[in-house]
């Protein structure tokens, strides 16, 4: 039986900005108030959170950040999941950002399908498995081919199914018949 990462609603978080980088002090308000109005899960650095404009320092500044300020709060009954985004159009890249989110405690990590290179179902299968096999934490996958050039098919979905751990899919392509 796969893990389940959390159960209700996740809030995308956005990274905000000032002239010098990112601005912590509201990012921390953002993170606070989702917990103060009981949010099932957390996630930081995805699309929402402007990451293809963030630098890898940056994303691990959010990703530290994040997992600092939902720790701080498990004192209360729940624990709030952390989810990272971590892809890339570089497999390696995913791997390496997905290795440094696990090991800043985050609770999963999301990936995007790689972006530009409009790779096969094969390649697919071979991206998700590669970071799939270096860490120990969920994954879920992002499949928004409006925004990458890639769809992942029902059929590349059920096949990465089989990975223990890869647990969900955020279905980003609009196509009502493909999520039936």
């Amino acid at each position: 039986m796969k893990k389940i990462l959390f159960k209700g609603a996740a809030s995308a978080i956005p990274t905000p900005f000032t002239d010098n980088g990112i601005n912590l002090e509201e990012f921390k308000k953002f993170l606070q108030f989702q917990i103060d109005n009981d949010i099932d899960a957390l996630v930081v650095c995805g699309t929402t959170g402007e990451s293809s404009t963030m630098t890898k320092d940056e994303k691990i500044e959010i990703i530290k950040c994040a997992v600092e300020v939902t720790h701080k709060n498990e004192s209360s009954t729940r624990k709030i999941p952390v989810i990272a985004g971590t892809g890339s159009n570089n497999t390696k890249e995913a791997i390496e950002m997905s290795k440094i989110a696990e090991s800043l405690g985050v609770d999963g990590v999301l990936v995007v399908t790689p972006y530009y290179n409009k790779t096969t179902q094969t390649g697919l299968v071979a991206h998700y498995s590669a970071i799939a096999e270096n860490i120990d934490i969920p994954i879920i996958l992002y499949n928004v081919p409006s925004r990458t050039g890639v769809n992942i098919s029902p059929e590349t979905c059920f096949e990465l199914s089989k990975i223990s751990n890869i647990v969900a899919i955020k279905e980003a392509s609009g196509d009502i018949s493909q999520v039936a």
